[in-house]
């Protein structure tokens, strides 16, 4: 056995127009904790997908302690010893947590499942892993997000898994959820467990692992051990520039509201939430998962259907039914779901952009395909979208990618009313400052923008107005500048406590 659990030399991946990966290389040690990092379309999915058997690569080579593999399909590599938990979980709501974490390698008993050895086992995984709690048999849509991924990381362990691959594993959850799976991947390492952690959040790098690699357009650029790195010094090897301000806040000329909501309730969910959004601010959402911002979103937008409140728009009371009465008022909602809900991930990149107004790129019964080519590109061009041409299929591109083709999508429809629901979940700190550009430009021609963020700092940089939510109710209204504009004071209020 070599020096590492699995090893990947000059591996070299094309796809039509691009080179995703170039001459790559990198090494995960037994019982490490090894962070990967890079911007979007830097190569972290299809590096994962070089080693879990999804993409072969055209030159290179791939080591699974110290014996060279070649993997044609992921059981392949599932059988070496590789496992992967991916940002989008592959759990299956309606089946039971067994037969997720036994998904396609079902224990038999002569003809029938072995079911009663299949539940022990299930039970002794989620047990080593501190979560004895979940019951096996309980449908897995029924746990949360929190241990519905812990489903997933069971199901590497049953595999006895050598390397376990965890793709953005904190994207989706909260502080507690987040704290639990740290405890959870130290409790791995501690075993000989390999983990490869890729993360956008340096603060998770900086607390959880040993080594970082630092990708850039395919290519290697650094490894290290933690300890010899900072944050700028990562940041800098990531984009390949300084970034001297993270949180590039820009202000507007604060205008009249635009966005009023009244006593807004929906059974269970909102209770008399009321608020107010003026034009040329952002005015920031602030709360725990489960706050019911989101919520609130999607019933100012025509998503969900309320039971009492009112709406207005500049200053006059609208129903709003749907989303197309939203649109007609122009409110543009860049959904947090970019792929179950933003996008048609099927379709090119051309055709997402136009989805919100395809009216407004018509010539009375036909598509205006020079139009639509102009405004693609200058989208393209002004979101530094990475994309080999307009005709690429949106599924191919990388999350940051994919995100700033939703925001090009509501850019076309010429909106006043910007809801950005976690626009930066899940992109790296260079496509995060393009989106926060964009929101200064829409603020400094005085639109009105709504920005619902479980990042706090982000929410103290770029807010003009804090509005804080817990369980369906406003807690509080802070202004930037007044004495409550703080993180203590924010989160006090996130967890129920009063300002005075």
């Amino acid at each position: 056995m070599g020096e590492y659990v699995v090893e990947l030399k000059n591996i070299t991946k094309r796809f039509p127009g691009v080179i995703a990966l170039k001459n790559m290389s990198i090494g995960i040690r037994p019982g490490e904790i090894h962070g990967l990092i890079g911007e979007n379309g830097a190569g972290k999915s299809t590096l994962i997908k070089v080693l879990t058997g999804v993409h072969s690569p055209e030159e290179g080579e791939i080591f699974v302690d110290g014996e060279k593999r070649i993997f044609k399909n992921p059981v392949q590599s599932r059988e070496a010893g590789i496992a992967c938990v991916y940002q989008e979980l592959n759990i299956v709501k309606q089946l039971p947590v067994t037969d997720n974490i036994f998904m396609g390698r079902a224990v038999k008993k002569g003809i029938l499942l072995d079911y009663p050895r299949m539940h022990r086992e299930a039970e002794e995984a989620l047990k080593s892993l501190g979560h004895p709690e979940i019951d096996v048999r309980m449908e897995c849509g029924k746990l949360g997000v929190g241990q519905q991924q812990m489903v997933e990381i069971a199901k590497a362990v049953s595999l006895d898994a050598k390397l376990i691959i965890m793709d953005e594993p904190t994207s989706s959850l909260g502080k507690e959820e987040i704290a639990q799976l740290m405890e959870t991947v130290r409790g791995l390492k501690a075993k000989g467990v390999a983990i490869l952690f890729v993360s956008h959040k340096l603060e998770e790098l900086f607390e959880l692992c040993d080594r970082v690699t630092v990708m850039r357009d395919g290519e290697h650029i650094i490894t290290k051990d933690t300890s010899e790195l900072t944050e700028d010094s990562l940041i800098t090897a990531m984009v390949g520039r300084t970034l001297d301000n993270l949180y590039p806040k820009e202000f507007g000329v604060k205008g009249d509201v635009w966005l009023e909501a009244r006593n807004l309730n929906e059974a269970g969910v909102l209770h008399d939430v009321s608020f107010q959004a003026h034009a040329g601010q952002i005015t920031g959402f602030a709360g725990l998962v489960g706050a019911g911002r989101t919520e609130t979103m999607r019933a100012i937008f025509g998503a969900d259907k309320l039971d009492g409140g009112e709406i207005y728009v500049k200053g006059e009371k609208v129903a709003i039914k749907t989303p197309k009465d939203a649109i007609n008022r122009k409110i543009a909602f860049l959904t947090e779901d970019r792929k179950g809900q933003g996008l048609v991930l099927s379709l090119d990149v051309r055709t997402n952009l136009i989805l919100a107004n395809m009216k407004g790129f018509s010539s009375g019964p036909f598509l205006n395909k020079a139009q639509i080519e102009k405004s693609g590109q200058e989208n393209v061009e002004a979101l530094k979208i990475k994309t080999p041409s307009l005709d690429e299929v949106t599924a191919q591109l990388s999350g940051g990618n994919q995100q700033k083709v939703v925001i090009g999508k509501w850019m076309n429809i010429d909106a006043d009313i910007f809801i950005f629901d976690e626009p930066t979940r899940g992109i790296d700190v260079g496509a995060k400052i393009e989106v926060y550009r964009v929101m200064n430009d829409m603020v400094k021609a005085g639109k009105c923008v709504i920005m619902v963020s479980s990042e706090l700092p982000e929410i103290l940089a770029m807010s003009d107005h804090v509005v804080v939510m817990r369980g369906g109710r406003v807690m509080a209204n802070v202004e930037r500048g007044s004495e409550h504009f703080n993180s203590e004071d924010i989160m006090k209020a996130a967890w129920g406590g009063e300002l005075n």
